[in-house]
């Protein structure tokens, strides 16, 4: 089954871009949609050279080696604006616009959303849809006042660097208790390096976000450090783990 055409047919961006060329030859069972990051506030589109966008360019394609054998779509969503802009909460209704694409075109299959800041946000308040199974929150904009009551039932997974000066760790952490209180399977992972950019240890992010997607899918077991981490306590688990040496 071709990758089904996402165009609204009026001449804007798709509400979904499907990461490579390959398209899938059997109907999809389920789907990873990769949000990046943005601005607080910024109503103009993203430019053609979108470093945000581009900084998740390696995370699909890891996630999308993982699943090759599998019959699972990887997308990006496409925002409409650049930034979150208040109330609008613009790249939470682009999401939305890619899951309700993806129901029509397949039908209800589970989803995971891998966000990155801005888009860990957006993926964290669509993980409202009944098809999406769990979220993958990478150095999550987090707010102190972030609902989390409608994540009941789906798996949060978040990675963050309690180093990062452009979102807090702390917010993270507290959002995890806010999410397990509200009935979601939570995991915290305090990475050691990295920053808000994800550049240093990039290959451990990579691996540990890819992972975590896949584990959430039901493809494989969570990575090591939360396995052995066990359930949420309320303090993130270290990345820092005996297989220190695959850390490039």
């Amino acid at each position: 089954m071709p990758f089904p055409d996402y165009s609204n047919g009026a001449g804007e961006s798709a509400a979904l871009k499907p990461v490579g060329r390959r398209r899938p030859t059997r109907r999809p069972r389920a789907a990873v949609l990769l949000l990046h990051g943005g601005r607080a506030e910024a109503l103009e589109s993203p430019s053609a050279l979108n470093l945000p966008a581009l900084r998740m360019t390696p995370f699909a394609t890891s996630i999308q080696r993982a699943v090759a054998h599998e019959d699972v779509l990887v997308g990006h969503v496409r925002y409409r604006h650049r930034g979150w802009n208040g109330h609008n909460a613009h790249p939470v209704a682009d999401t939305r616009s890619a899951l309700r694409a993806l129901y029509e075109a397949l039908g209800p299959v589970p989803v995971v959303l891998v966000g990155h800041s801005m888009g860990a946000r957006a993926a964290l308040r669509a993980a409202a849809d009944p098809q999406v199974r769990g979220v993958v929150a990478l150095a999550p904009w987090c707010p102190p006042r972030e609902p989390a009551s409608h994540l009941g039932g789906r798996t949060v997974i978040a990675l963050h660097d309690e180093s990062d000066r452009i979102t807090r760790a702390g917010d993270t952490w507290s959002y995890l208790s806010r999410a397990r209180a509200a009935g979601a399977r939570v995991h915290g992972l305090r990475m050691s390096q990295g920053g808000h950019t994800m550049i240093r240890h990039a290959r451990q992010w990579q691996r540990l976000a890819t992972e975590a997607t896949t584990a959430i899918l039901g493809l494989t077991p969570l990575p090591t450090p939360l396995a052995e981490g066990g359930a949420w306590s309320g303090e993130p688990v270290s990345a820092v783990t005996h297989r220190r040496h695959r850390v490039t």
